[in-house]
């Protein structure tokens, strides 16, 4: 049976009527306190049954200790790596007999018993050396003193150990299918689909179990709590003790166990503190992540990077004790960015753009001729689009676009043009643009800051409706339009007559209610205002105003709904 180690069974006295219980399967057989607390410095105790996190510093050994008083007794410990590769290796040594030189039955002195220890090295049981999470199970151990002893030569890190003398029944870690290996069923572009087979821990057992899955660019991870340290700062599962500190290793709050008051007659498992999880998810790596997603057995990862190597693991975490296993990670490249078809612009000639939602689209002016200037005119036609202008690859001007822009840029000469139009995420795209290097004849018309269309409620009769809009200096000719809509007209509807690109030859003769030319040089009075006669009483209707250049082409203002009145008098 484990208890623990022997030096603790050796020095342990009563210094006084209050006592300390240890970890221990049979507690009664330890009411003892430290006498020499210096001696032990280096060197703790192994509960049964209870996975524990501990920090070792770099070249400080560590060790722990555990007895076995039965012969013949199962045994399993599992030492986790976490951060760093260790050394250990696992030792027993016979049990001193408790008699005296001169046959009188008393035990030898303290001092004797403590140097026949120190002196007598043990017989190596097992040894390892790596970052793998490794095992020492033994169906059939002799009684005696065991010895865990651990290094670190890298650096400073943090590690688990797990020992248990009930290996069959415990079963704390879950179990891993026949084919523990992680697949990857899917592959694009920016999303990876992964699958793998259930836990038998959760299928056959019925505990509750639930999959993370590690994502990063750098490697495969052999444990949940190697994963989890790089996500942190601290790379911490607790706070590492700060050397030369006279700190106690005997704070079994340190390892989760409850005060003396409530030391519970059952062995229940460590459970991370919620501070400790905090602790764990604060300041992420943005090149790791971890996502937990349930008891699925298979998982879409999305938003990654076209044509970049990605490292997949997942492990299975038993809820109920927080203890996780590993699968055989795996590893794939997404697909490479399709090559986007780059579209000519042909000085001044309006040229069509379509845009997939979240796509991009990639258009090329090279002027044939020397220039000082070069301007762009874009009409977005639906939502904001972003532009990028690149000249001979050197980026001039990032921006999103609404409605008609222009942009002038300083020429230089044979010089070529990128531009790199990215659409919204709301939906599909649509934009006209024009590039020149003879601004003086531009075919877009311009547009106010303000293309609203203002109604006056006061001036609303049962048969007409006066509204206003803005102008600009340039005399440009403006048409309105009206068209009858149902009092249910809905914001579906609203979004279907939203593209303004699409000019009057789209519209019914019918709907036209008149044309006229204005304009002002003083922008403030750039205003004009209009009468639409000849409506139906307590009716809807949706006015449209579009400006045309001289070009031909056109851009719509806002539309605008109003509503006659119903009774007048």
């Amino acid at each position: 049976m484990l208890l623990f180690h022997w030096f603790v069974f050796l020095l342990l006295l009563p210094l006084n009527s209050r006592t300390q219980k240890l970890p221990t399967r049979d507690e009664e057989l330890f009411q003892m306190q430290i006498r020499d607390k210096a001696f032990f410095h280096d060197s703790s105790v192994i509960p049964d049954g209870a996975e524990i996190s501990s920090f070792l510093f770099r070249d400080t050994p560590k060790r722990y200790f555990f007895v076995v008083e039965e012969d013949n007794t199962a045994l399993a410990v599992t030492v986790t790596p976490c951060d760093a590769p260790l050394e250990w290796k696992l030792s027993l040594q016979e049990l001193p007999e408790e008699a005296s030189a001169e046959g009188s039955g008393e035990p030898e002195p303290l001092e004797q018993q403590k140097q026949q220890i120190i002196n007598e090295e043990g017989a190596e049981l097992f040894s390892y050396k790596g970052n793998d999470v490794e095992y020492f199970v033994s169906p059939s151990s002799p009684s005696g003193l065991y010895q865990l002893e651990l290094l670190s030569t890298e650096k400073d890190t943090h590690f688990k150990v797990y020992a248990t003398t009930t290996p069959e029944s415990d079963q704390p870690y879950p179990e891993l299918p026949y084919d523990p290996r992680v697949d990857v069923t899917s592959l694009g572009r920016t999303t990876v689909t992964l699958a793998w087979k259930p836990s038998p821990t959760a299928s056959l057992l019925k505990q509750p179990i639930q999959y993370c899955i590690v994502i990063n660019k750098e490697h495969n991870f052999k444990s949940l709590c190697a994963a989890e340290a790089k996500l942190s700062s601290d790379d911490a599962f607790m706070m590492a003790p700060k050397p030369g500190l006279d700190f106690s290793l005997f704070d079994f709050a340190h390892f989760g166990f409850p005060s003396d008051n409530n030391s519970g007659k059952e062995r229940s498992f460590l459970k991370s503190s919620s501070k400790l999880s905090r602790q764990m998810s604060s300041k992420p790596r943005v090149d790791l992540q971890k996502i937990c997603i349930g008891n699925k057995n298979i998982f879409t990862l999305s938003d990654l990077k076209p044509d970049t190597q990605y490292y997949f693991d997942m492990f299975a975490v038993n809820v109920n004790t927080n203890m996780s296993t590993a699968y055989i990670g795996t590893f794939a490249r997404t697909k490479e960015e399709a090559k986007q078809k780059t579209v000519e612009l042909k000085d001044g000639k309006v040229t069509d753009v379509f845009i997939k939602r979240k796509g991009a689209k990639f258009l090329r002016f090279a002027p044939v001729s020397s220039h000082q200037k070069v301007t762009f005119f874009v009409h977005s036609c639906l939502d904001a689009v972003q532009i990028q202008i690149r000249r001979d690859g050197k980026l001039l001007l990032s921006q999103n676009v609404e409605e008609v822009r222009q942009f002038q840029l300083r020429g230089k000469p044979k010089a070529k043009y990128l531009i790199r139009l990215k659409g919204s995420k709301k939906g599909a795209s649509m934009l006209k643009i024009l590039a020149t290097t003879r601004p003086n004849k531009q075919s877009f018309p311009s547009l106010p800051e303000d293309t609203r269309i203002k109604a006056f409620d006061k001036l609303r009769t049962c048969s007409s409706a006066t509204v206003a809009w803005l102008g600009t200096q340039e005399r440009n000719k403006f048409c309105i339009y009206k068209k009858e809509v149902g009092d249910n007209y809905s914001d579906e509807q609203k979004k279907r007559e939203h593209n303004q690109c699409l000019g009057p030859d789209t519209r019914k003769k019918s709907e036209k209610v008149l044309c006229k030319y204005f304009h002002s040089q003083n922008l403030q009075k750039a205003v004009t205002t209009e009468t639409i006669k000849g409506l139906q009483p307590g009716k809807s209707y949706l006015l449209d105003v579009y400006v045309i250049g001289h070009g031909g082409h056109s851009a719509k203002y806002q539309s605008k709904l109003v509503k006659t009145r119903k009774f007048c008098y």
